[in-house]
C-alpha cells in the first residue's frame, strides 16, 4: 500500500509539473531548479548569479524554506521579484506549490525563473517541478561521500556547482575522488568549480547558464 500511495503522489505531481513546463515553454521562460544540502552556500551563490545576470536577463525567484523568509529577504534586497514558499515541515517543494505562486509574477516579462529548493539532498530530486533544468550545489566542506550516498540527486542533475573551492586547502575534500564518483553516477555531468564568496570560477558558470537560457529562447 505504501508503494502505491507513493506512486499516486508522484503521478499527480508529474501531471502538474507537465502543466508548468508547458506554460514556461509558452512564455519562453527558463525555469531552473537549484538544489543542495543545507549550508552548501546556495543562497550566496544565487545572489552572485542574480547580480551578474540582472542587467542581461529579466529575473525572478521562488524561495523554498521550511519556516523562515530569511533567504527571500536577501534576494529582495537585490531588487529581484521573489516569492517565498514555506513548507511547514516538508523537506522539498512540489509542483503544486510552485504552480500556486506563479500568478504572483508577470510571466510575460521574465526570461529566467529560479527556484531555490529546500536544503535537502534526498526528496527534492524525486519531485519534478516542471523545470527546464536541475542544478545541484555541492560544497567542499561537506566531504566526498555525498555523491555516492545520494546518487539520485546527482543522477537527476543537469549540472553540478562545486562551491567553496577557496576552502579546499583547509578540508580533506579531493577533486579526483569527486570526478571518479561522478563518473560512476553521472558520466559527462557538466561541473563548475567555483567560490561564490570570492567569485573564483563564477564567470564560467554564468556564461554557461546564460547560454542555456538564450538557447531555450531560440527554440
Amino acid at each position: 500500500m505504501q508503494i502505491k500511495l507513493g506512486q499516486n503522489l508522484l503521478g499527480a505531481n508529474g501531471v502538474i509539473a507537465g502543466e508548468i513546463r508547458r506554460l514556461m515553454e509558452e512564455k519562453g521562460i527558463f525555469l531552473l531548479n537549484l538544489m543542495s544540502s543545507p549550508g552548501a552556500g546556495k543562497t550566496t551563490l544565487l545572489e552572485k548569479t542574480l547580480t551578474a545576470l540582472k542587467d542581461r536577463l529579466r529575473l525572478a525567484v521562488i524561495e523554498g524554506d521550511v519556516a523562515t523568509t530569511k533567504d527571500a529577504e536577501r534576494i529582495a534586497r537585490l531588487g529581484i521579484s521573489v516569492v517565498q514558499i514555506n513548507t511547514h515541515g516538508a523537506c522539498h517543494l512540489d509542483a503544486a506549490m510552485v504552480r500556486d505562486v506563479l500568478p504572483a509574477f508577470d510571466l510575460d516579462s521574465l526570461d529566467l525563473l529560479i527556484v531555490e529548493n529546500v536544503g535537502n539532498l534526498v526528496c527534492p530530486a524525486e519531485f519534478d517541478l516542471g523545470e527546464s533544468m536541475k542544478v545541484v550545489v555541492l560544497s567542499t566542506t561537506e566531504g566526498n561521500d555525498k555523491v555516492l550516498k545520494y546518487p539520485l540527486m546527482f543522477r537527476e542533475a543537469d549540472a553540478l556547482l562545486l562551491n567553496k573551492i577557496d576552502l579546499l586547502p583547509f578540508t580533506d575534500f579531493h577533486l579526483d575522488e569527486l570526478a571518479d564518483d561522478l563518473g560512476r553516477i553521472h558520466p559527462g555531468l557538466p561541473r563548475f568549480d567555483l567560490s561564490a564568496r570570492t567569485g573564483e570560477g563564477m564567470e564560467r558558470w554564468i556564461a554557461w547558464l546564460l547560454a542555456q537560457v538564450e538557447g531555450h529562447r531560440r527554440r
